[in-house]
């Protein structure tokens, strides 16, 4: 179940840190062009606000294995995965108020599902 668990760590660090250097490195218009369709939610959302969700992506992608990797308040890496659940949660609302197509939501479901099976792996199952 532990090794379990880091890869799903690792994996869901992964699609939390590629997407959330991409958007502290971009414009919106740069994310826009560059997501070809995938990103399009943007126009709805300002620079301060896209930098904002970046950076708390980047950061819970780095609470997701290095607190637990170093032993330093390893508290801190279900509490990054419960982080991961709430931005998919507001992700969620965003694509359902922009009526987007269901892949985007499928995505959005798929990364909080992974998040809370590490939230609840790290919790109860082999509790940190």
């Amino acid at each position: 179940m532990n090794t379990l668990l880091w890869i799903l760590q690792g994996l869901l660090a992964f699609m939390m840190l590629a997407p959330g250097a991409m958007k502290l490195t971009n414009s919106n218009p740069e994310l826009i062009k560059k997501g070809n369709g995938r990103m399009d939610w943007a126009e709805d959302v300002s620079p301060t606000a896209m930098k904002f969700i970046g950076l708390v992506e980047v950061l819970a992608a780095f609470g997701l294995i290095l607190p637990q990797l170093l032993n330093i308040q390893p508290i801190l890496t279900p509490i990054a995965a419960i982080g991961v659940i709430l931005t998919m949660l507001g992700a969620l609302a965003l694509h359902i108020k922009r009526g987007d197509e269901p892949k985007s939501l499928g995505i959005n479901m798929m990364i909080l599902l992974i998040a809370a099976f590490v939230a609840y792996g790290r919790l109860e199952l082999l509790p940190v």
